[in-house]
């Protein structure tokens, strides 16, 4: 019975680099950020900062969302 329950834990969902090993969520956190950044300059550049406000609601679910994104397409299982 026990071995039915913790049957999900077999494969954890990780990358090896360098042989460590990272967990997916990190890398798909890391994209987030940065396409947040991208997001945030292209933003500033077109002199639309009114459109993203209030930031400090904008801007993290910014982070989530696009970190979501990514790692829905690239750690489908």
């Amino acid at each position: 019975m026990a071995a039915v329950l913790v049957s999900g834990c077999a494969n954890s969902p990780s990358l090896s680099v360098l042989g460590a090993y990272f967990p997916d969520w990190l890398f798909c956190l890391v994209a987030g950020v940065v396409l947040t950044v991208v997001v945030h300059l292209i933003v500033k550049r077109l002199r639309a900062e009114l459109v993203l406000w209030p930031a400090a609601v904008v801007y993290p679910t910014l982070v989530t969302f696009l970190s979501l994104a990514v790692w829905l397409m690239l750690f489908q299982h």
